[in-house]
């Protein structure tokens, strides 16, 4: 498929129009007390990174501790336990430019925030962020640059809270099916599927 692209910022601009005066004036430059209680009723993000092989995107979630608002500045993440690709990370550690999008359970508002990161491995800041007994391996320090309300309609238009749109998990290809299909069933995907949930209960943090 071929689709002429728009190549130029004045016909893209040209095409949408000037944004409204509140898509503007919502924009902060830090954790406002507005914008932290809506931080705060976050369990779950995503982490967007650029490195030389591209861009990456990756959920983050905990109740209660997905991350510190450390001050109206500054975000701590500690990096949980994972499938240690470490993509974000690796990205952090050559390109600093990181984006968030938050969602609120229950709520069409989401809040989007751009900024730059470190990954470090400080001890004493490693030893705060403990888990059940766990230490995270390393932490995501972010600097805020921007922070700002998105728009609900993408959420309403998913109908993203309603139950009534829920997916039957039994509707849909499993980890494990992925797996058995990409390696040819050289991967046994149905006991993949079946050994993770308590792999998952001994490495949740």
């Amino acid at each position: 498929m071929s689709f002429e692209p728009i190549t130029d910022i004045a016909t893209l601009e040209a095409l949408y129009g000037a944004p409204g005066e509140a898509s503007i004036a919502k924009v902060a430059g830090r954790i406002t007390p507005e914008y932290r209680r809506l931080l705060e009723a976050s369990p779950f993000f995503t982490l967007a990174s650029v490195g030389p092989e591209g861009l990456d995107c990756s959920p983050r979630g905990e109740r209660g501790g997905a991350f510190v608002i450390a001050d109206e500045k500054t975000l701590i993440i500690p990096d949980r336990r994972g499938n240690n690709r470490i993509d974000t990370l690796r990205n952090i550690v050559r390109d600093p430019r990181v984006a968030f999008c938050f969602l609120i359970p229950g709520s069409k508002t989401t809040v989007r925030l751009n900024g730059t990161a470190i990954v470090t491995a400080d001890a004493e800041l490693l030893s705060s962020l403990e888990r059940d007994s766990q230490l995270p391996r390393s932490a995501i320090v972010v600097t805020v640059g921007e922070i700002y309300t998105q728009c609900g309609r993408a959420v309403l238009r998913a109908g993203l809270w309603d139950p009534a749109h829920h997916v039957d998990p039994g509707a849909i290809p499993t980890p494990g099916d992925v797996l058995a299909a990409q390696t040819a069933g050289r991967i046994d995907g149905a006991a993949y599927d079946a050994e993770w949930p308590e792999r998952a209960a001994k490495t949740m943090w």
